[in-house]
């Protein structure tokens, strides 16, 4: 079966919720070829829901019920139970809008053998083998001389051809090695002196001589799909780390709807830049959730003192992408701790605070899958292999709250096509919802 295929009939002992929850992931992710589109289609279905766009330069609204706000690639969102005051705390689920990419240089034109390419940078770190022979759309923003900014995309209009085996023989002994300037452009016309600026622009009715400026990148065209039987498994693009932000904003979006049992403020934090150190305005590094955070403290009634107070005694789950075992390749995992897709969310743990769980945290998260009706499974690293980080470690050293980091098992993380289990799609929604509800 193609991963494209309709789903067979489901059997009797697969919940219906799964698969729905999967479809509305897949939908998401088609709508989100960039961090930009990713925060606009979070902001619209808020916005849908009745949450209202909280804009910076104006005071901060605090009412009772639902707040967001876009910065660049970053989607904020709030909802403020009734009753909130200054002796209410915030329970935050953190995550991330990017995903690894190619991003097109400030002139992408590149004339190269009577060909027009793609001038990219290599964005975070993408499986780079994953993006060859894929039909490659751009998409991101441009910002035009009168200082309007664009959210654009493209179809398919480029590709990164391999080389013929009958030109590199030993490629399958060796490996496909790829210099990351010579052998990432993109192939876009077969006349020179085509610009990719020149299409976009043409597409979305902007004038060549008006581009100020730009953040466009490259995304994978094929829709997500199914397979395996009854389509257990899930493949598609940026689900690192799409699948969290989708998590927790269905999860806020259910909490809004039952009108939000709890007295604490549940925050949705999604972040630019974390696939490259999320050091800017809307990454974990900058100042957008402690901004909310503050701000919404302080429109409550908090004192400056009590905003600390209230701060401080908040918990985060920072919700990203983790490593299932590979079936291939079970070396490369820790001999006991050994998770694996359909066994539910990731306890993602490292002694060295690569990530931030800790026995506080780690409390906080069971409790949630247990109240939820859900498996978790701990997962740590190799220790000849070490891990990467989160936005946990940034959110606790800003803020000093308590941070739990987890997230959704995949297998071929960075690769162009991701795949993971579609019942541990829905467990982290279950859990978020319930971390925010009663936890």
């Amino acid at each position: 079966m193609s991963v494209t295929d309709p789903l067979p009939p489901q059997s009797s002992d697969e919940p219906p919720a799964a698969r729905l929850h999967a479809d509305d992931l897949i939908d998401y992710v088609a709508a989100s070829p960039s961090s930009f589109h990713a925060a606009q289609e979070g902001a619209r279905r808020l916005r849908a829901a009745g949450f209202v766009e909280q804009d910076e330069a104006e005071p901060w609204d605090a009412s009772e019920g639902g707040h967001f706000l876009v910065r660049d690639g970053a989607l904020m969102a709030w909802w403020v139970p009734a009753g909130a005051g200054p002796r209410s705390r915030f329970r935050v689920v953190g995550s991330h809008t990017d995903s690894p990419t190619f991003k097109l240089k400030p002139d992408p034109l590149l004339n190269q053998q009577g060909y027009s390419q793609v001038g990219v940078e290599v964005y975070g770190g993408p499986l780079l083998n994953s993006w060859l022979d894929r039909e490659l759309g751009v998409a991101g923003r441009i910002v035009t001389t009168d200082g309007t900014v664009h959210t654009v995309r493209t179809g398919p209009i480029m590709r990164i051809p391999q080389l013929a085996i009958h030109l590199d023989r030993g490629v399958n002994d060796n490996g496909v090695r790829l210099d990351k300037q010579q052998h990432t452009a993109p192939l876009l016309d077969l006349v020179a002196g085509t610009s990719v600026l020149d299409l976009i622009g043409e597409q979305a009715g902007i004038r060549p001589r008006d581009v100020a400026g730009h953040d466009l990148v490259a995304y994978t065209t094929e829709r997500g799909g199914y397979f395996g039987d009854f389509g257990q498994f899930v493949a598609c693009a940026r689900l690192d780390n799409l699948s969290s932000v989708h998590a927790s904003l269905t999860a806020l979006l259910e909490l809004a709807g039952s009108g939000g049992e709890s007295a604490d403020v549940a925050v949705l934090a999604a972040f630019d830049h974390e696939e490259i150190g999320s050091g800017s305005r809307s990454g974990a590094a900058g100042p957008v959730l402690e901004d909310v955070l503050r701000r919404t403290a302080l429109a409550l009634g908090a004192t400056p003192d009590q905003t600390i107070a209230m701060v401080s005694g908040s918990t985060c789950v920072s919700a990203d992408a983790g490593h299932a075992m590979h079936p291939n390749y079970p070396g490369h995992h820790d001999p006991v701790n050994r998770p694996i897709l359909g066994g539910g969310p990731l306890l993602k743990i490292n002694a060295n605070q690569r990530y931030s769980t800790d026995a506080v945290g780690s409390a906080l998260w069971r409790r949630a899958c247990t109240e939820a009706g859900i498996r978790t499974q701990a997962f740590v690293s190799n220790n000849a292999i070490p891990c990467g980080s989160t936005i946990g470690p940034l959110t606790a050293t800003r803020l000093g709250m308590t941070v739990v980091d987890v997230g959704t098992p995949l297998l071929s993380m960075h690769s162009a096509r991701e795949m993971c289990a579609t019942d541990d799609l829905l467990a982290l929604t279950l859990a978020l919802t319930s971390y925010w509800r009663t936890a």
